[in-house]
């Protein structure tokens, strides 16, 4: 299945409300969509950490539901991002399959870093 990361990232656009990209350095609009990212990830966790503290790891399709949502979030956060520092969103993506496909034809899958 194709997926469409530039219309996406134009829709989610539609819902940022932060204004135009700034690629002069710092900036409160991708700062703030950097550390939105944290957050959101970071809420991504928290669902799958009280599924083992309250359920054993027992995970049922309401909770697959909530984490999908959060994933959500953070694809959101991902996409204006991309938009905030100039990157284009489809790049992402690309170049992590390029990056993976990579690792497994030189048997780099295990270990850490980006650029084993």
């Amino acid at each position: 299945m194709y997926f469409d990361f530039e219309f996406y990232q134009k829709r989610a656009l539609e819902t940022d409300g932060s204004g135009e990209s700034n690629m002069g350095g710092l900036s409160p609009k991708w700062l703030y969509h950097a550390m939105g990212l944290s957050d959101e990830v970071g809420e991504v966790l928290g669902k799958i950490k009280k599924i083992f503290r309250d359920k054993g790891g027992r995970i049922d399709r309401d909770e697959v539901d909530a984490i999908i949502l959060e994933m959500g979030d953070v694809l959101w956060y991902m996409a204006t991002l991309c938009h905030h520092l100039g990157i284009d969103f489809s790049e992402v993506p690309k170049r992590n399959i390029q990056k993976l496909s990579s690792r497994a034809i030189r048997d780099k899958i295990h270990g850490s870093g980006d650029n084993r």
